[in-house]
């Protein structure tokens, strides 16, 4: 890469479609890179400010600078970082530097893109180490005093280092905020009269916002700043009052707090005045301007219910509740904007209006009402589609925000009219109110009257699922809502769901037959059966007996399929519909219990049978473990007759971690196995132990698995007894290790949630383990280890941040010593006050759950009889 037609044909080729071509360029611009660092980097820069050279040419030039020095994966990132600081000389960098600020002025539009993405690149580096001081100076003075290129070029450089994620950089660029908003204010006014720089300036500006939080508490430039942004809401671009609103968005979300002159003088006549745009693009971001607003001040609610004290409580200014009757009927009318040939997951006016609509009934409760009634009781009968569809969907959009009380009437009297419009001729209203339906079965379904709704419904539900796949995914939710809701007790004879069970059934098992068929309509369609079975009553247990035979059938038809599989989309149907199978065999499972069990040895051939036919990675594993589980709970020492042949399909997948969610369902698998077979789980225990300690010990695993790990420990030791003795000593020091993890007061809520679920993972080992030695009568091998576990029981006591599972567990252990040493051997220790008060306080908390504070109580016995014990103490 020596001389100009070599760079010239290199940078070419690594623009080429050509891959072979672009390829063997890639390669020969990283050996360059690997020999001379510094050459290669002149060379490029030298090329990208030649103002004779091929626009193109100097684009590629500057990419290939960029990418010498910044990447997306972090590693690599922190590497080229390295290479730019400690391997680059200073002249190659202020040379560097220098050519890419005056390439900015180019002509070639290109070239100074090119060069703006080069300059933030370094910024990414230098600026957060303060080497490059004069750089915002320079952007400034090219903004002000440069050529429209350069102006142009300037601003979008401050643009691309606002918008970059380098936390280092974000924290310095707070120091600069007073430059970046000179240069960007400055492009941005009305009296700028190049639009491209206007547009490079306002977008600039939205990029920075965050970083002028100072500035903004100055009123003279707050007010300076706002000035510019409602003047460019009124541009002649829409281009620029498209930035414009979306500057009010952030502002909005950043500094609420300051927003409340600026709505009563000007945000609230011009955000409506954006709506009503001809350009859609305009009237989504003010329409987004209002989800903002309601966002904050539903934020802002919640954060204030919480407080203490009134000090503490942040300002609340109302201004969705005062904007209502303004805002809502345009939002309404912008609802019937709808695209008749929109893509389902297409965002357009019609849309963000209704997001609108959801976010402003949880913002302002009951005014949403009367708006909303209003328009649904003028356009429901329309003859427009349009019209009738928006006021489907702005019905089910306030179902979510007002006090239900206050919705039941409305409800209860739109219910028949709803339902009859599961027929209208629009396939687009028949979705909009499948959807509604969904909503309200979801937010208030205490409306529903099971006796005069509930048939119309379910009828009107099912149909719209057979008739469009469009409606399916709406139809599947209500049902699945209403499966949940109407279930009743567990265990209770009938519910209201009962008279329409066997039906429901067996248009599921319809529509999931149809192999030929829609495949998410398929699979939403397992879902609701799986719900509906989750939900049974007991009367409706015969039909869950008989739809295991179905789905068992249906499981086994698809292992021949296997060899069938010739795309990676037959693939991916094959192994949803296993998966999904597999997850309605496992709810069939637990709602019939010990009821399945003649039924156990067909369900384990076919999931061994599935298991062994699966290659690579793939979700079906996790089904099946997940039905095994269940199956293994339901027959308890029985399952014992399938460990030989499932036992190297649990090893694997413990062994497995490539594929963390499987080896997780494994662990926890490993735990149902052994509660569920007790001591007949031994001879699979040394190889449980071994994986499990591997993956204790693995950096490839997260440490979110360390705490279900621990408890797992627990669990074989309460299965196995007192044969757990053989892997105490290993176990002993894994606790005692994890005991030592802790949070600082600085660190992040994540890292304080983890120390609270492996304490509580090492609390349900330590219960499992004294529980197991004391049925064997083996609790003198626990006495070395009495004392580490009492220092975790006081550091727990002292620590403020802790859940009630974690209390539950810690007094479950407190009275498992207590009572594993009946004859007061740790009297001393338990005389101790910090015990007592843990104790009471867990017992008097009103927001534990009752099985807490009955730990609490018995552990508060427990306790009472040790300290009350005679014989001799053990030394802690």
């Amino acid at each position: 890469m020596e001389g100009s037609s070599d760079i010239n044909t290199v940078l070419t080729n690594s623009l080429s479609p050509d891959a072979t071509l672009r390829h063997a360029a890639e390669q020969q611009l990283s050996q360059a890179a690997q020999t001379n660092f510094s050459q290669y980097l002149v060379t490029l820069v030298q090329e990208l400010a030649n103002e004779s050279a091929q626009s193109h040419i100097r684009a590629a030039a500057g990419i290939a600078l960029k990418n010498a020095f910044s990447a997306r994966e972090f590693a690599r990132q922190a590497e080229l970082q390295a290479k730019w600081l400690q391997q680059t000389d200073q002249d190659t960098k202020t040379r560097v530097k220098q050519l890419t600020l005056e390439t900015l002025a180019s002509s070639s539009t290109q070239a100074s893109q090119a060069s703006a993405q080069v300059i933030a690149a370094i910024a990414t580096i230098e600026l957060p180490r303060n080497e490059w001081p004069d750089l915002m100076h320079a952007l400034v003075k090219n903004v002000s005093e440069g050529s429209e290129h350069q102006k142009q070029a300037s601003l979008t450089t401050i643009g691309f280092i606002c918008e970059s994620q380098d936390v280092d950089l974000r924290n310095s660029l707070v120091q600069h905020s007073n430059a970046i908003l000179t240069a960007v204010v400055q492009g941005a006014r009305k009296e700028e009269p190049n639009r491209e720089v206007r547009l490079a300036a306002i977008t600039a500006l939205g990029d920075s916002l965050e970083f002028v939080g100072n500035n903004f508490k100055h009123e003279g430039e707050r007010n300076y700043i706002m000035q510019v942004i409602c003047e460019a809401t009124q541009a002649e671009d829409s281009r620029i009052q498209q930035g414009a609103y979306g500057c009010l968005n952030r502002i909005m979300a950043l500094y609420y707090e300051n927003m409340r002159f600026y709505m009563e003088k000007a945000l609230f006549g011009l955000t409506i005045l954006g709506m009503k745009s001809d350009d859609e693009d305009v009237a989504k971001l003010a329409v987004e301007f209002w989800s903002t607003v309601c966002e904050e001040e539903i934020a802002i609610e919640d954060d204030n219910a919480q407080v203490e004290s009134s000090e503490q409580m942040r300002p609340f200014y109302n201004f969705a509740r005062v904007a209502t009757l303004e805002v809502v009927p345009v939002l309404l009318q912008l609802l019937t904007k709808q695209d008749e040939d929109a893509a389902d997951d297409e965002y357009n006016i019609s849309r963000a209006a209704y997001q609108c609509l959801q976010l402003y009934s949880q913002a302002v409760g009951a005014a949403i009402i009367q708006p909303v009634i209003q328009f649904v009781e003028a356009n429901l009968r329309a003859d427009d589609w349009h019209l009738r569809d928006a006021a489907v969907s702005a019905f089910g959009a306030m179902m979510d925000g007002p006090e239900e009380k206050l919705l039941e009437p409305i409800v209860k009297s739109g219910m028949q009219p709803l339902i009859g419009m599961m027929e209208d001729p629009s396939l687009h209203v028949r979705d909009s109110t499948a959807y509604a339906l969904g909503r309200i079965t979801e937010t208030c379904s205490e409306v529903i009257d099971p006796a005069v709704h509930l048939d119309p419904l379910i009828t009107s539900l099912f149909n719209g699922l057979m008739s469009s796949p469009r409606m399916a995914a709406s139809c599947c939710w209500a049902l699945m809502n209403l499966a949940e809701r109407f279930g009743g007790e567990y265990g209770a004879a009938q519910n209201p769901i009962t008279p329409h069970f066997n039906q429901c059934v067996t248009n599921l098992l319809a529509v999931t037959a149809k192999l030929d068929g829609d495949a998410t309509v398929r699979t939403a369609a397992y879902e609701v059966l799986n719900v509906f079975v989750q939900n049974a009553a007991n009367d409706s247990l015969p039909a869950v007996a008989s739809l295991s035979d179905v789905i068992l059938q249906r499981l086994e038809e698809t292992l021949p399929l296997q060899s069938q599989v010739v795309s990676v989309e037959d693939k991916i149907t094959l192994e949803d519909m296993q998966t999904s199978l597999c997850t309605v065999l496992q709810a069939i499972i637990q709602r019939l219990d010990k009821e399945i069990t003649p039924q156990g040895d067909r369900i384990m051939q076919v999931l061994l049978q599935l298991l062994n036919t699966i290659n690579g990675k793939s979700a079906v594993p996790e089904g099946v473990f997940a039905a095994i589980s269940g199956l293994a709970n339901a027959m308890e020492e029985d399952f014992a007759k399938y460990m030989d042949a499932f036992a190297p399909f649990l090893y694997n997948a413990l062994a497995n971690q490539e594929e963390p969610s499987l080896c997780s369902m494994a662990i926890g698998l490993v735990s149902d196995i052994t509660r569920s077979m007790g001591e007949r789980s031994q001879p699979y225990c040394d190889q449980f132990m071994n994986y499990l300690l591997n993956n204790l010990r693995s950096t490839a695993l997260a440490n979110q698995f360390k705490p279900a790990i621990l408890q797992c420990f627990g669990d074989i030791a309460g299965a196995i007894g007192g044969h757990f003795e053989a892997y105490l000593s290993v176990v002993a020091v894994v606790l005692q290790q994890a005991a030592t993890v802790t949070a600082s007061a600085e660190g992040s809520y994540e890292m304080f949630d983890y120390v609270i679920s492996l304490r509580e993972g090492i609390m349900d080992a330590w219960g499992g383990i004294i529980g197991a030695m004391k049925g064997s009568d083996k609790t003198n091998v626990l006495e070395p280890y009495v004392q580490s576990i009492f220092e975790l029981l006081n550091t727990i006591a002292q620590d403020p941040n802790r859940s009630e599972a974690l209390m539950r567990a810690a007094m479950g252990v407190i009275g498992d010593l207590a009572d594993a040493y009946p004859n007061g051997q740790l009297a001393e220790v338990f005389r101790q006050d910090w015990i007592t008060a843990m104790i009471k306080e867990t017992r008097s908390n009103r927001e534990f759950q009752q099985r807490t504070i009955e730990t609490a109580r018995w552990a508060r016995e427990q306790v009472k009889r040790q300290i009350s014990g005679t014989q001799g103490m053990i030394q802690t």
